[in-house]
């Protein structure tokens, strides 16, 4: 999406922002892993490893070629297109799953996980969305069969120098920092206690905890994959508190026994039960034009979709030529829940990506996929809550949902909408019979629809100009929506401003 009313100085956090939103989340935790996999092969070339080149060349061949093309075959076998990043993330997540190894029965083991994890995306799935971590699905099952048993090697001391940054770059991207360290402070804290109880001491139990078993790359590229996490913050929140425990907590009943596969799978089914269940076929209906760099999309489903205002939905776009920007998009939806109609407003502006492309080649009667429902923008519950909301251009969408769903009626809603000049004022009718009093801050200073509050456009939003415009503030849950950049610098002004809690919504990736 494109910024509006940016700083001139773009902070760091909206220069790192803009940086990543270039690549959608399958295409960067591919590029991480890849990078992990090269440095994988360094150490071990400068000895820091000694599993053997040809062993791990082997092995990182073995994991990737035999992913994607039994993942291929299953496709062409259901009659789907392929999801050939989704695929190579799989294949490297096995690579650091299991021994490098050339003894036969080790190269046996790894080749049926490989085959069972592209099938779990098929066999074990509900409505066309899989239930489990296809790598975790994999390598529990080959470990069942006792031809090879997942070791979780990158959980190594000399990988940490790679492995935390990439770490860090993939659960900033995801916003997951809160989810990841419920998981870690649950779980390190059972095996540094256990550590310390066989006599280990503090600092050495902590050091093992973190450097020798494998919390950071299970929270890291595991735990927090989107399609399998569950819709709310509050239900990841509780769901990676309870897999820090059965992570952590030994136990064995025979031929199961604590694994952090089996951890991952058991928090899959927990997740499963408390989201969108399957993927949603969704029949195209029509578009219309939006303003002349936006266009709205809409859809009717398979069968009806849960959601709450301010949500998003995944869908499923494949294209021939690829752009590197992926297939699968997320859209906020922008119709009421129980409409009956789901509805995305999209930028549709050149450059144009191939997926969306794909939208704009629709034709009534098309069918895409949708593969998930999630997100955390969502209003106070409490509806004598005030509520600023700062939409930055095509921002404006995950309001849309709420202010359909009467929000604008029901609650004191304060909108401020930014945008280079009138024309690019999207969904003007709906804005002005929703109730909510919309304020206008036009780039080009023309005037905004006469139902609107001209703010002006003298100077960039800054904390000062944000104080003027809407002095209750401090007593205002805000909520930004935007790109990066944008998001970025309201935030910071929306603090500065006196704003007591600020929720954000960036559009990234587009």
């Amino acid at each position: 999406m494109s910024a509006v009313d940016t700083p001139r100085a773009v902070s760091p956090a909206g220069r790192l922002d803009t940086l990543l939103g270039k690549y959608t989340m399958y295409r960067l935790i591919l590029l991480v892993l890849a990078a992990l996999a090269a440095y994988s092969l360094l150490l071990n070339a400068l000895g820091w490893l000694t599993f053997g080149i040809p062993q791990m060349l082997v092995h990182l061949v073995l994991c990737l070629g035999l992913t994607y093309v039994s993942n291929r075959a299953l496709a062409a076998l259901f009659q789907v297109r392929p999801h050939s990043e989704s695929s190579l993330i799989t294949g490297l997540l096995l690579y650091f799953l299991f021994w490098p190894s050339l003894m036969p029965l080790d190269v046996a083991g790894v080749a049926l996980a490989c085959i069972l994890a592209s099938a779990s995306k098929y066999a074990l799935a509900w409505r066309g969305r899989h239930i489990f971590n296809p790598a975790a699905a994999g390598a529990f099952v080959a470990g069942l069969t006792g031809l090879n048993i997942a070791t979780w090697w990158a959980a190594t001391p000399a990988m940490l120098w790679l492995l935390v940054p990439g770490i860090l770059v993939v659960v900033y991207r995801t916003r997951k920092f809160l989810m990841a360290a419920v998981f870690l402070v649950v779980a390190t804290s059972i095996v540094t206690s256990e550590l310390m109880q066989a006599g280990t001491s503090p600092g050495g139990a902590l050091w093992q905890a973190l450097a020798q078993r494998p919390l950071l790359f299970f929270v890291g590229f595991m735990l927090t994959e989107p399609l399998t996490l569950p819709p709310r913050r509050w239900q990841q929140l509780a769901l990676a508190g309870v897999v820090g425990v059965v992570f952590a907590v030994p136990y064995n009943f025979g031929f199961i026994a604590n694994s952090p596969e089996l951890a991952l799978l058991v928090g899959n089914l927990l997740a499963f039960f408390l989201g969108q269940r399957g993927g949603l076929r969704l029949t195209f209906t029509g578009s219309r034009p939006l303003t002349p760099s936006t266009t709205e999309f809409a859809f009717e489903p398979s069968r009806p979709v849960r959601f709450e205002p301010g949500q998003y939905m995944e869908l499923d776009l494949p294209h021939a030529k690829s752009d590197g920007k992926g297939r699968r998009r997320v859209f906020s939806l922008t119709s009421a829940p129980g409409s009956g109609t789901v509805k995305f407003g999209v930028r549709t502006a050149e450059p144009l990506s191939a997926a969306k492309k794909v939208l704009l080649a629709l034709q009534p009667g098309d069918q895409v996929s949708a593969t998930a429902v999630g997100g955390d923008f969502v209003l106070p519950s409490d509806p004598r809550a005030p509520v600023l909301l700062i939409a930055a251009g095509i921002g404006i969408t995950p309001f849309l949902a709420h202010l359909a769903s009467g929000a604008g009626r029901e609650r004191d809603v304060v909108l401020l909408l930014l945008a280079r000049n009138a024309e690019e004022i999207a969904y003007a009718t709906e804005l002005e019979a929703s109730g909510a009093r919309v304020i206008a801050r036009l780039a080009d200073g023309s005037a905004p629809p006469s139902f609107m509050s001209d703010a002006g456009a003298e100077g960039r939003l800054d904390g000062e100009s944000l104080a003027r415009l809407v002095p209750d503030i401090a007593g205002r849950a805000v909520y930004v929506s935007g790109s990066p950049a944008s998001v970025a610098s309201i935030r910071q002004a929306a603090r500065q401003a006196g704003a007591r809690r600020v929720r954000v919504d960036s559009f990234s990736g587009y």
